[in-house]
């Protein structure tokens, strides 16, 4: 469905851009890889992936709070591959303190990589989008961009003001082929909230499965983590022929979070 098209997906060397990265691989897409930490393996799976479609995967480790190294990134995506056809923009980092006791550099950190980051490459990515009249900008937000929690200021406001990009970004292109919108999870059983479990099943001295029924039952009314599988299946969605003209939403995958 997606064989001569290529996606770009940020902080897709685990998690949900990983999940993401893969899916669209599956459909045939070539993929570039970003992120932290040994990206081996995230290739590897990607392209096993897209084996089926012969895809090419590479891997660039720019910095997604630095406009120069994003540029930087963009010119390599254009170079090996041709131009950026789906851009997935999901690197993302987390804090948590009261806004008073928040650190300030903490506060710039998450809004360059949770939001400024995303307006850097869609703002590079649209050109060539445009001149193809197709394509494909993904934003992972979160049910933090439509609700807020206490202790998350910068994620939270990062998280609303990828929504609103998200729309800017739709109304801007409404005329074209060239589609924006957000996705929202709740709860996702990635590593970084497997650590989160941990820390409370240990601070608590509960068990793990007792920690996880409580983290979600705080907020998630399902009582299910949303998989990466799942937001990779939405994410194919948006690029297929039946999303052209879903445009603009913000379209949450919480279990019922945000219903509330």
């Amino acid at each position: 469905m997606l064989s001569g098209k290529t996606a770009l997906v940020t902080g897709s060397t685990s998690g949900i851009g990983l999940g993401i990265a893969q899916a669209l691989a599956a459909q045939g897409a070539n993929v570039l890889l970003n992120g932290f930490g040994d990206y081996q393996p995230a290739l590897e799976a990607v392209r096993q992936a897209g084996q089926p479609h012969a895809v090419q995967a590479d891997y660039h480790g720019a910095d997604m709070s630095k406009p120069a190294e994003i540029e930087a990134m963009m010119a390599f995506a254009a170079q090996r591959f041709g131009q950026v056809d789906i851009l997935v923009n999901n690197a993302g980092i987390q804090h948590v303190a009261n806004v008073e006791d928040f650190p300030p550099e903490k506060w710039d950190a998450i809004l360059a990589i949770n939001l400024s980051s995303a307006f850097h490459t869609t703002r590079l990515a649209l050109p060539a989008m445009r001149a193809a009249n197709w394509g494909r900008i993904i934003n992972v937000a979160s049910v933090h961009g439509l609700v807020a929690s206490a202790q998350k200021a910068a994620y939270v406001a990062a998280k609303h003001g990828i929504v609103g990009l998200t729309k800017v970004t739709a109304l801007e292109t409404a005329t074209t082929g060239v589609t924006c919108n957000a996705i929202c999870p709740g709860w996702v059983l990635t590593p970084l909230v497997q650590k989160q479990v941990d820390a409370k099943a240990a601070a608590q001295g509960i068990s793990n499965q007792e920690a996880t029924a409580q983290l979600l039952g705080e907020k998630e009314p399902s009582l299910q983590f949303t998989t990466p599988e799942e937001l990779g299946a939405l994410a194919v969605f948006f690029c297929s022929a039946a999303g052209n003209n879903v445009r603009g939403v913000a379209w949450n995958m919480d279990g019922g979070w945000a219903a509330q």
